[in-house]
């Protein structure tokens, strides 16, 4: 199991665990992350910088930071994106 920021931009991963207290799964709830939901990574800003998460057709930037409290699950893992 990995979490968000290990995994590269253009894949598709599987929401297994969100850790934190209640207000961090308010916070994920509230952008329509929560376990067991797939996402797409859309992009990763260089230097430490945001994800772009495509959920559900709606682009959702998160900080790094939140985003290591999201272990996934690599769907596809033969994109051109490696």
């Amino acid at each position: 199991m990995k979490n968000l920021t290990d995994v590269k931009p253009g894949k598709k991963v599987i929401i297994t665990e969100i850790k934190g207290g209640f207000g961090v799964k308010n916070r994920f709830e509230s952008l329509n992350i929560r376990e067991g939901k797939q996402i797409q990574i859309a992009s990763s800003a260089p230097f430490r910088g945001p994800l772009v998460l495509n959920v559900d057709g709606c682009k959702v930037a998160i900080g790094r930071g939140m985003a290591t409290k999201i272990l996934v699950e690599v769907v596809d893992e033969n994109t051109s994106n490696g």
